[in-house]
């Protein structure tokens, strides 16, 4: 079957530009950088948006407040929050207060295994959801903030993964059965996240409303110990930048 998958096909300013959006896609956004940033690439594709979030039961619940500071600062109106409570089904560290959120650990640690702060199927859900919400928005794509080069090793991560998923899409919905199947776009699949966030910053996201941590301290500020606020310190590094959110660089 022919995989019709768009995971990296960002414009850049200067390469068509904004333009009114005849086009309407379902954003899957959390408050975190990655999505904030396919949000932005996104409407700069000429899409309308629609913005998805979840709320389903993470400790760190300051991501939706996130949501909904960057869905308003890249002024989409159409913002879906829905509560799924899967930390009913535990199973994880952001769900589970019992199981403590890993904390400095290196590059090479990260890079292996899958960590305790992996959900189970939590993207099969989120896009599950969005699928529904796309069809009946009648929205041609799902655009997701998802990475498979600098993150935390998570399978439902993988370009292999979205594929399914798209195909998936093609055979469950009416929209798929009558020939108008929703695309899964990934833009940032492919990039650094050095390259991310130097996207993110020549398309005027404002990277101080996200969130990235794990294990947030009071008020949301960042842990700067756990796999994402180590990431997103390396990344704002090696782009050059300061990150907003922190003042300064944080992690180990």
């Amino acid at each position: 079957m022919e995989n019709a998958l768009t995971i990296d096909a960002a414009t850049m300013p200067g390469q068509g530009g904004p333009s009114a959006p005849s086009r309407r896609a379902v954003v899957l956004l959390s408050g975190g950088l990655d999505s904030a940033t396919a949000a932005a690439w996104a409407l700069n594709d000429g899409f309308a948006l629609t913005a998805l979030s979840v709320t389903y039961g993470q400790r760190h619940a300051v991501e939706v407040d996130a949501a909904r500071c960057v869905a308003r600062s890249l002024g989409i109106i159409d913002h879906v929050v829905l509560a799924v409570d899967l930390a009913a089904f535990g199973g994880s560290a952001l769900v589970d207060p019992a199981v403590a959120v890993p904390k400095g650990r290196s590059d090479t640690e990260i890079a292996h295994g899958i960590p305790v702060t992996y959900v189970p199927a939590r993207n099969t859900v989120f896009l599950s959801l969005a699928l529904a919400l796309a069809e009946a928005r009648g929205a041609e794509a799902i655009v997701l903030g998802v990475n498979a080069i600098d993150y935390s090793g998570y399978p439902d991560c993988r370009p292999e993964y979205l594929a399914a998923f798209e195909s998936l899409a093609r055979l469950a919905t009416k929209a798929g059965v009558e020939g108008r199947a929703t695309r899964i776009v990934a833009p940032l699949v492919n990039r650094s996240k050095a390259d991310i966030i130097r996207l993110g910053h020549s398309l005027g996201v404002d990277y101080g409303l996200t969130t990235s941590c794990y294990d947030p301290l009071e008020g949301g500020r960042p842990c700067g110990q756990c796999d994402s606020c180590h990431l997103r310190a390396a990344g704002f590094a090696a782009a050059g930048l300061v990150d907003p959110r922190c003042g300064l660089a944080v992690g180990r």
